[in-house]
């Protein structure tokens, strides 16, 4: 409770040893830590030397890198001394975590500090660390402010680890030293997670794919986790970014230095980054200290739907450990750090689709290894015995190593094909099997040439048409409702030009050839204009390889209202190009002796054209080793 005494003269008769500090904690009492790297070390060290004096003490933490390990005092104790109350949402599939699975409280990061300041979960003792008190009394709770703040305000007793090396960071991150009881003096470095500058290749693909999906502007709210770190190194190019998320990072900081990061453009608290928690490198905490572009505040501030839904496209990066073929979504915390599982994701997720341009985004390994040293597949056909944190309605993108889907509006049908589309390929027949089990897909589907086929993404190219972005790119099996959409509002005439005959009916079997391509012997490119996952396909480009022969037969078709605006000139250089990197020797087209649009069309290549009339249609060839 404050006082009227100077606070300075307060400051002093209340600093004591850590020891002193521990012997005011009593049995049956319910004592809050702080959390993440901002753990106050030398009070835990204290209170763990006086652990087996105590009957039925609780200990309550939420984010914690187990440096001293309370859950093993617990066990030797059978909980008699301690119990521990962990909040975390999220699988327990690792071993570590899943042995003291009843001490988790699974709770949205946004709810905790409400848990405090209406005393439904009432405090007896917050044990914190702070910065050193400026000239005015006030220190600030540095690289952990998220549940902290709000366990600091409401608990009866506040024992304070003073510690110079704790960054003062802006925004509502500050106590004042009136109302902290008993203050600790100990220098000792702040926990840190050293810096990794190199994901695995597994990540920089998750990254590089995420990446074209990210626009300019966009705000980002980023996980704890290899993948995130090789997203980030992927955002190098895109401009004016912004952060609002839980934590704060070494790459965050490296993105902001070169300038990627400006906040400028955020909608909402513009020209700041915001955050509740820090966790990384000592050059981050530097970084933060005294930093007027960075404010933190409490979770249920920063993880609050509606305040991160006033941002512009809003951005959520998580990783998931698990996603069935439906969508529903497992996260998995380390037995190290527990990061990965932490409750925010739902928060997260929640916000960004209500954003204006927002959009979340889960990222997953394909596969990881099992205990036994298996390799597993992480898209299964259904969660079974794993926690949801994220439920199918709310998932929008998916990314791996293998390609991006978005989700939103799809049924389970077209979920169940998008899914398998990234997962691994020597898993996709034995996921398509399943799903065929669980009535998800129907029993006379097939996968055809996806089944191993790995997608090109360095096809895909963004242009601009008259104003319009047009993305170029390989076609998928997810694109198979939207290519049908396509030759059904082509003219008649294109029809007869494209197919040699007046369709009127363009089945599932039509369209499968065209979205089920192994990208070598056989690829369909398609020209998609408007929003990822639900453009519009104004252009269609086929290459398939003849039998027994190293030319491919080229097709296509074009939106008439994107006829002559060189887009099909496009399109077929594009397939030239992908023909000569995959070995094949050139290309050969059926058209009609009349059609001037598609013999001008194949003369742009520049390659020697060979005309030949073959029963009154006109076969046009090139070899890639006859220039013009």
């Amino acid at each position: 409770m404050p006082t009227t005494q100077h606070w300075a003269d307060s400051y002093v008769e209340k600093t004591v040893s850590a020891k002193e500090a521990a012997a005011k904690i009593r049995s049956g009492q319910r004592v809050f830590i702080g959390s993440g790297c901002g753990e106050p070390q030398e009070l835990v060290r204290a209170l763990t030397a006086r652990a087996d004096s105590f009957s039925g003490l609780e200990i309550l933490r939420l984010l914690t890198q187990e440096t001293m390990s309370f859950a093993a005092i617990a066990d030797r104790t059978r909980d008699a001394s301690l119990n521990i109350r962990s909040i975390y949402l999220g699988s327990t599939k690792t071993e570590a975590i899943a042995k003291h699975k009843r001490f988790i409280t699974p709770m949205n990061m946004s709810d905790v500090p409400s848990l405090f300041t209406t005393r439904k979960l009432p405090l007896n003792v917050a044990l914190i660390q702070v910065s050193p008190p400026d000239d005015f009394g006030w220190m600030s709770l540095g690289i952990s402010v998220d549940v902290t703040l709000a366990a600091a305000r409401s608990a009866e007793f506040v024992i304070a680890q003073v510690n110079p090396r704790m960054p003062r960071v802006m925004g509502q991150s500050f106590i004042h030293v009136n109302y902290v009881d008993l203050f600790v003096e100990y220098e000792e470095d702040i926990l840190s997670v050293p810096y990794k500058n190199a994901p695995s290749g597994v990540e920089q693909f998750i990254g590089k794919h995420i990446a074209r999906v990210i626009e300019d502007g966009s705000t980002l709210q980023i996980g704890l986790d290899a993948a995130s770190q090789a997203t980030l190194q992927a955002l190098s190019n895109k401009n004016d970014l912004g952060v609002h998320s839980q934590f704060l990072t070494d790459d965050i900081m490296h993105l902001y230095a070169r300038g990627n990061i400006t906040n400028q453009r955020k909608g909402f608290n513009e020209g700041k980054m915001v955050s509740s928690m820090a966790v990384g490198s000592r050059d981050l905490y530097e970084f933060l200290n005294d930093n007027p572009a960075v404010d933190f505040h409490p979770s249920d501030y920063v993880n609050d739907p509606f305040v991160i839904s006033r941002h512009n496209r809003m951005v959520s990066l998580n990783v998931a450990h698990t996603i069935d073929l439906t969508g529903q979504m497992s996260a998995e915390a380390s037995a190290s750090s527990r990061f990965a599982g932490i409750s925010g994701i739902p928060d997260f997720v929640r916000g960004a689709h209500r954003s204006p341009g927002g959009k979340s985004i889960l990222m997953i390994r394909s596969t990881s290894k099992g205990p036994d040293g298996v390799r597993r597949s992480n898209i299964v056909p259904n969660l079974v015995d794993d926690v949801v944190v994220v439920p199918r309605g709310d998932v929008h993108f998916v990314a791996s190593e293998y390609g991006i889907v978005n989700l939103f509006g799809k049924s389970l049908q077209e979920r169940v094909i998008a899914m398998i589309s990234i997962a691994h390929p020597d898993f996709r027949e034995e996921l398509f099997q399943s799903s065929k089990e669980l009535g998800l897909i129907g029993s006379e589907r097939n996968l055809g040439e996806a089944v191993k086929a790995i997608y090109p993404v360095k096809l895909e190219e963004v242009i601009e048409i008259r104003d319009e972005r047009i993305t170029i790119r390989p076609s998928k099996p997810v694109d198979e409702r939207r290519i049908q959409e396509h030759y059904y509002t082509l003219p008649k005439e294109d029809v007869l030009s494209r197919f040699f005959c007046q369709k009127s009916h363009f089945t599932r079997t039509d369209v499968e050839v065209r979205s089920q391509t192994d990208y070598v012997n056989a690829l369909s490119l398609v020209a998609v204009s408007g929003e990822f996952g639900f453009g519009k396909i104004v252009g269609v480009a086929e290459m398939m390889r003849l039998r027994g022969s190293n030319i491919a037969e080229v097709a296509f078709s074009v939106s008439e209202e994107m006829q002559g605006k060189g887009l099909g000139k496009l399109l077929l250089k594009k397939l030239a190009d992908a023909a000569r990197e995959n070995g094949l020797a050139g290309l050969m087209a059926f058209t009609s002796p009349g059609n001037q649009g598609m013999i001008k069309l194949f003369q742009t290549l520049p390659y020697k054209v060979q005309k030949k009339l073959e029963d009154g249609d006109l076969l046009l060839t090139c070899r890639f080793d006859e220039l013009a």
